[in-house]
């Protein structure tokens, strides 16, 4: 029975960083992943296939140039599901190339199979011809999520399919209606929206994303409906039935029915923990099978942690990567400091979205004195060369002190975008960096300028300018 000194379960981002961060402290290490490729969701069904459709979609289908070449403008007037896959494909392939080769470089042991535990050293790894054991002294469980299936949906997986299935149809949809306005639904509602597909977004919340900004959520609502989107907010459904013709029929509590050819139900992930035989350690997950750590991403038996998806929010393979280095290298008596409060989020909706720091209502809610500054892209010179003229970038900023408090951005490139403004609030910057600071032109980040001085023009006894 070979013994390790960190045993990972799981091969997505987070079980990636973990063992990678404690073979580099010189520690004997083995990975498993139960599916026959590594990368886990990410890689696999999730960021990484979600990121390239939406690539795809925007050059296939001429989106970015549209503002310029007009609304009829595109690359390919037919788009297969073969086209679209194609881009995915290219880039999934890459990326298990990449991962392998980084496992081989920093000599982890990679082990195929469903791991479960024997008790809180020792794991079972079930192969597809016989079983092993291992044993370590420490666990890391980064198993991730995978979509939630209720008994009451009638999933088909070719009309009726959860959030994972969108690549694997034979072809392109007619219609969709999404159930569920989360991340996931809003970013696959917009990219086929963009195709020209018919698409019905049906959300009980009063709006999208309600933990984004308010007005970046109002841009983002407005051009999906310019997409041609039908937002349902505050609504709710009753009832899912297939027809004969297999088109499916949704039942809605405040609005008439809505027939379709496709339905992706986007309601939520599960921690994908049942198959590990949690029980065995007296280890209980949620009712949604996610693990609760501390700040280490200790569990409730301090040498087993949790990391990435299967801890609940945020739920992104940035923080998912961070969460693993931290674990291994708190398992190992290594100082490790992850700032949560500047956790950056991206949204890849068409437009996408990027934050940092707080929001208005947060500010709103402590008491703090805050300024806003907003530069939209229509006014800068690189918006117009993108033909992106509905963009814009939101400062918050102390009203009396000036010290940046949150970035929120939305359009071409914010995900990018967003990482100035991250770094200065990391360095206590105020909006005086932007206004001092001399940016590339014709760049995106000109936007920062603008937004710090339209911000400062907004509060004309906290600033004086030069004459």
């Amino acid at each position: 029975m070979a013994h390790y000194d960190l045993l990972v379960i799981g091969t997505g981002p987070a079980g990636q960083k973990a063992a990678i961060q404690a073979a580099k402290l010189n520690k004997k290490v083995g990975i498993i992943e139960r599916k026959a490729v590594v990368g886990g969701v990410c890689i696999n069904t999730g960021t990484i296939p979600s990121k390239s459709l939406r690539e795809a979609v925007l050059y296939l289908s001429g989106f970015r140039q549209r503002n310029i070449y007009g609304e009829e403008y595109r690359l390919k007037k037919k788009i297969t599901i073969e086209d679209l896959a194609f881009r995915a494909n290219h880039v999934i392939k890459h990326e298990i190339q990449t991962v392998q080769n980084q496992m081989a470089r920093n000599q982890v042991d990679m082990f195929l199979g469903s791991a479960s535990f024997l008790d809180p050293h020792r794991l079972r790894i079930q192969k597809d011809h016989g079983a092993l054991e291992l044993t370590a002294d420490f666990i890391v469980i980064a198993v991730g999520t995978e979509p939630a299936r209720p008994s009451h949906i009638p999933f088909d997986d070719l009309t009726i399919i959860d959030t994972d299935g969108l690549l694997t149809l034979k072809r392109i949809p007619a219609s969709i209606v999404i159930v569920g306005g989360g991340v996931i639904g809003t970013e696959y509602g917009s990219m086929l929206a963009a195709l020209g597909i018919p698409v019905t977004l049906i959300d009980k919340r009063p709006r999208l994303l309600e933990f984004v900004d308010p007005e970046i959520i109002e841009t983002l609502q407005q051009r999906m409906k310019d997409l041609g989107v039908t937002l349902y907010h505050d609504e709710e459904v009753l009832a899912i039935e297939q027809g004969w013709d297999k088109s499916v029929q949704v039942t809605l509590r405040n609005n008439r029915p809505v027939h379709t050819s496709t339905l992706m139900y986007a309601i939520g992930r599960v921690g994908a923990t049942q198959s590990l035989n949690l029980h065995a350690i007296a280890l209980k997950p949620d009712e949604r099978g996610r693990l609760t750590v501390n700040e280490h991403f200790q569990t409730a038996i301090p040498h087993i942690y949790a990391v990435g998806d299967v801890v609940g929010f945020p739920a992104l393979a940035s923080t998912s990567m961070q969460q693993g280095r931290h674990a291994a290298c708190h398992a190992f008596g290594h100082p490790e400091r992850t700032d949560t409060s500047l956790l950056p989020y991206g949204i890849y909706a068409i437009p996408e979205i990027s934050m940092v720091g707080r929001n208005e209502e947060e500010l709103t809610q402590a008491e703090v004195p805050y300024g806003v500054g907003i530069a939209r892209y229509e006014e800068i010179a690189r918006g117009q060369l993108i033909g992106d003229e509905t963009g814009m970038l939101k400062l918050l900023f102390h009203r009396h002190t000036r010290h940046l408090l949150g970035v929120h951005a939305i359009g071409e490139g914010a995900t990018e975008l967003i990482h100035i403004g991250q770094a200065v609030m990391a360095f206590h910057g105020k909006i005086d960096y932007f206004i001092d600071t001399v940016f590339n032109y014709p760049t995106l980040a000109e936007c920062y300028k603008v937004a710090a001085l339209d911000g400062m023009n907004r509060s004309p006894r906290t600033w004086i300018p030069c004459l």
